[in-house]
């Protein structure tokens, strides 16, 4: 007796395939990593890449604003430097509400953002307003 395969076998494996590829090839924005991805082994720095109004349009950044970095520590320490203004402090991370606190040295009030996006090469935040700033590593 011949062994006879069922066309329709192969097109069911051929789409899981193509499936399976999409999806790891598929684009990272809105998956959020461990806390480790923040900072790396000990530090790291992020720049801006983008930045969108609560609208979704792109907001021009100014010169000032593309020379920004952020570094975060492992010892949950961040600092913001630029040409205009430097800020340094706290932060801390609730991974399950995807939430980062930030409390500046020196002040009162704490900030909150959430976290859209957080892998090794990028990072997203997004403000109460809707505003989202796009960071990635430098």
């Amino acid at each position: 007796m011949k062994n006879q395969t069922n066309p329709f076998r192969y097109l069911a494996t051929l789409l899981v395939l193509v499936a399976l590829f999409a999806s790891s090839c598929g684009s990272k924005e809105g998956k959020v990593e461990g806390v480790n991805m923040l900072y790396g082994t000990d530090s790291k720095v992020w720049k801006t890449d983008k930045e969108l109004s609560s609208t979704g349009d792109k907001v021009a950044q100014t010169d000032a604003q593309e020379d920004e970095r952020y570094t975060f520590y492992a010892n949950g320490q961040f600092s913001l430097a630029s040409p205009t203004r430097n800020m340094a402090g706290k932060y801390t991370f609730d991974q399950t509400a995807n939430k980062l606190t930030f409390m500046p040295d020196g002040a009162s009030q704490s900030m909150t953002v959430d976290v859209v996006t957080m892998t090794d090469d990028k990072l997203t935040f997004k403000g109460t307003d809707g505003s989202e700033i796009r960071l990635e590593k430098e």
